[in-house]
């Protein structure tokens, strides 16, 4: 799965006013009528304690810029990871407002994924700003680049 480019986006949720997040590349477009994406987080991973609880989760879609980013919501560290990093309630979840792509998610399912749990999230909003995406391939950080003479 290494070969498969995907975007890298951090999920996040809030907990007793405290935010949380996490590096996810296992992210997709679901359905367009209803709007839907689908997220996949680690069984153990405390955000998908939070964001089950909540039935809610935001989903920051990161700039070609953002691998610092990408690299710290990585670790481990629940609410220290946003120490140093700027964020702000959007429809009650944190926003990372340097993102390229946001969406704000209500929970309509959980479905089994082994050692993950795939969320289906039903988009309550969503925002956009122009900019080159950050991608993982093969194990390290880059960006999509369209080739010459494409229309």
């Amino acid at each position: 799965m290494a070969q498969v480019v995907t975007p890298v986006t951090v999920v996040t949720g809030i907990q007793e006013g405290f935010p949380h997040g996490t590096t996810v590349s296992a992210f997709a477009s679901l359905s367009l009528s209803p709007p839907m994406v689908l997220v996949s987080l680690d069984r153990t991973s405390e955000l998908l304690s939070i964001v089950g609880r909540s039935g809610r989760f935001g989903v920051n879609v990161l700039g070609s810029a953002h691998s610092d980013v990408a690299l710290r919501f990585a670790r481990k560290g629940g609410a220290a990871k946003f120490a140093d990093t700027r964020w702000l309630l959007d429809h009650g979840l944190p926003r990372l407002p340097n993102a390229l792509g946001w969406l704000a998610c209500e929970i309509e399912s959980m479905v089994d994924g082994g050692d993950h749990m795939v969320l289906l999230g039903k988009v309550l909003h969503a925002d956009h700003r122009d900019g080159a995406p950050l991608t993982y391939h093969a194990r390290s950080f880059g960006t999509h680049t369209v080739p010459d003479g494409d229309p």
